[in-house]
Order: C-alpha cells, then structure tokens, then sequence
C-alpha cells in the first residue's frame, strides 16, 4: 500500500508534470501594478491581453472610489456568518433585485464564487432519477457539478443539435423509467472558442422534448445583447433559459456571481445549495461595489461599445493577415496555431521578452495535440494602437514558427 503523499509524488497530472520548468512564467505567473492594457511583467512594461476586464470595470474611478468607501465603513468582515444565519443584508437584497431586473428574470440568489456555485447548484438541482444532457465543450465547474451527481449523464457533441437530439431521446426515455426529470446544460460563450452556445435552437427542441436548460454565461453577461444582458439577450431568447447562471468575475471585475430563475427555483436554491448555506456571506465592499458596477453597465452603453470597436478592429485584423481564429462570434479572440509544446513555449517567451506581449498560452489537454492557442482577451480600455502593435507581432512570430525556429524537444528556459 502506497503512502498518499508518495502517490502525489508520483502523479501530478498532465499540467503539473511541467510544473519544474514552467511555474512562475508559463503557470502562475506575475502581473503587476495597476490593472489595464499595460502590466508589468518580471519588471517590464508589457501588452496584456489576458485579463477579463472586459468593460474596463476594475480600475474605472468610480468603482474604486465606491471600493474603497465601503471597505472604510464596513470592512471585510461584515456581514459575519452564513446568509441563512446571520450574513443577510438589505445591500445583498438589493443586488439581488437589481440582477433579477437587468436580465429579466423574477429572482436571482448572490453566490460567493462562480466556479463553486455552479457545481453546488447542480448538486442541488437534480438528484438519482433526473437525467443531464450536456455539452462536450463545457467548463471544468460543470464537469465537476456533474461528478456530483449519482445519477444518469450523456454529453453532446459542441453544439451539434443533431447530437443533442439523439442524447434527448436517451435522457428522455431513462427519466421516463426512473420517474425523474432532464436538465441540459450549456453555455451562453464558450470561453476557450469565443463560439455561442446554440441556445435558441436548444430552446425549439422544448416544442418535442421535456426538458429544462441551464444556461452558464460567465463570459457573456455584460458583453453580449443590445444592452449587455448576455447571449439569451444577443439571440432573442433569454425567456426560454430556465437557469441562468454568471459571474462577477468577467465583466464585473470583481468576486461573487449569481442565478436567475423563477421565484420557487431560487427559493429551493436558497435553502438546498450547500456552498451558500454553510459558507460566509458575501463581504460588504463586494456587494455594494458590485451594486455599483451593475449600475455602470446599466447606464454607459459606450463601456460595451468601446469593447466591441477593439473586438472587431482585433478580430478583422488577425483574419486579414491569415491568423484563424476559429468560429468566435464573441469578445473571446482565440489564435490557433500548429505546434507541440515546446514549441508553445519558446513562442511565447519570445512574445513576451522580445516583442512585450503577454496573452495565455493554451496547450494540450485544453486543445487537441498539435494546437497551440494563444488566446486574447480585447477589453474596451484597449486602444487600436495596441491592436496594430499585436497584430504585427503576431505576423512575426507565425514567420518564425513556420520557419522552425522555435523548434525544440525542452520547454524553453526561463532565467
């Protein structure tokens, strides 16, 4: 019998066997100093592309100004305890409503984190008997939602209704058997591709089958639709998602995320989704800083504008000069490349030491072998210089990959 410490030894996974080599600069590195378009990174000032900061709502004066006031008067502390027990205020209330009103939903409930409250809300929502039909593409916090789940799963090929369908007659006929329900779980933006989540034609599939959608659109709430609601808003069908779920941590730059649904849905949340029960509430400053940048996005439509003029001045100009960014309809600008890992690394120290770049670099087992993505994040307080810069950049570093000179067998060496 193993030891579990010499077991972990032994194991660390297909990310953390790089873990030697790579940490500190290609995992986990350092951005620092204000957030924006330019970071310092190891000490130079540095091109980022690879912040959520998609409305520029991290450092935006009024939301630090709001910041700061509320840790002054509350601090961190406050509320202590559980919302159950002793954690509920007349502020997380009040963002509560404001969320439900912004995307028209009766009710919503605050979460403490995105990631954890889509695996507890799963957990809560179905049990043995109920079925899930989900996308292949779906985010890892869906994935471990579903780990939770004792019952029955099947996965769809991304975004293939066809594939859908066939799942939906399984599902169908299993819940029929057991007495028990169906849930499909998609997203409204698929963070990796930028693609959208077919919701509209999940939504027709209602008229044959029975069936409730639950909707993750972390990346698509504030960025998508006419005023930023999300993609429900963007296709016209926001009132067929059952389950809407999304989170602070994009547009909102800050902590926390939330579900809209109908009022006994949140109510049972309320009192079966064991992250929030047994977990602290939501500190103060976050809530009402949260309150303020919901405002913004409500009341400054060129926050959504001035994101998607870089969006479309980045994504043009990449496919212009023969980069492809796959199928992206959103914010999201995926550069997808040919290569093995360390070619991966070799090319992006070099964008990052040479031309002072810096984007995530994405590699197997995220994308298929051979991929190498580099994927950008435009954010509305990027400027078209900073898009020419990348796009040039880009044009040089492609030359040097086809030319072989980042051909290596070793991660590149980062001193």
């Amino acid at each position: 019998m193993k030891d579990i410490f010499e077991k972990l030894h032994d194991k660390m996974g297909p990310l953390g066997m790089y873990a030697n080599d790579a940490h500190g600069y290609f995992t986990f590195p350092k951005l620092e100093g204000p957030i924006g378009p330019y970071m310092n990174f190891r000490g130079t000032r540095t091109l980022n592309w690879s912040l959520n900061n998609y409305l520029g709502l991290a450092n935006h004066p009024e939301v630090m100004q709001t910041d700061a006031q509320a840790a002054q008067e509350f601090g961190m502390a406050y509320p202590m305890g559980a919302r159950m027990m002793s954690g509920n205020s007349e502020y997380h209330e009040k963002l509560e409503s404001d969320l439900a009103d912004f995307i028209q939903k009766p009710e919503t409930i605050l979460l403490n984190y995105g990631y954890q409250g889509v695996v507890s809300a799963i957990d809560a929502l179905v049990d043995r008997h109920d079925v899930v039909v989900y996308d292949a593409e779906a985010h890892a916090c869906i994935i471990d939602g579903l780990r939770l789940h004792v019952g029955k799963r099947f996965v769809f090929n991304h975004n293939n209704m066809e594939s859908l369908e066939k799942q939906l007659q399984h599902a169908t006929k299993l819940a029929e058997q057991q007495n028990g329900a169906v849930l499909v779980i998609t997203e409204g933006v698929f963070g990796m591709s930028g693609s959208q989540g077919k919701l509209k034609e999940i939504i027709d599939l209602k008229k044959t089958y029975s069936f409730r959608l639950f909707v993750d659109d972390a990346h698509g709430f504030g960025t998508m639709g006419k005023t930023g609601v999300g993609t429900g808003e963007e296709q016209h069908c926001m009132e067929g998602i059952d389950i809407y779920f999304s989170t602070f941590a994009k547009s909102m730059a800050g902590i926390g995320a939330f579900i809209g649904s109908e009022p006994h849905v949140i109510k049972y949340l309320r009192y079966n989704m064991r992250s929030q029960i047994y977990a602290k509430a939501l500190p103060m400053p976050m809530v009402i800083g949260a309150i303020k940048r919901l405002e913004l996005i409500r009341t400054q439509p060129q926050l959504k504008e001035s994101l998607w003029k870089i969006v479309h001045a980045l994504q043009t100009g990449l496919k212009d000069a023969g980069f492809n960014i796959g199928n992206t309809t959103t914010p999201v600008t995926p550069v997808l490349l040919n290569g093995t890992i360390p070619e991966a690394t070799h090319l992006t120290y070099d964008l990052r030491e040479n031309y002072h770049i810096f984007c995530s670099i994405v590699v197997y087992p995220v994308v298929p072998k051979g991929v190498i993505m580099l994927r950008l994040i435009p954010t509305a307080v990027h400027t078209m210089e900073d898009v020419e810069i990348t796009i040039n950049a880009f044009k040089s570093i492609k030359n040097k990959l086809d030319s072989g000179d980042y051909r290596h067998d070793k991660l590149a060496s980062v001193g």
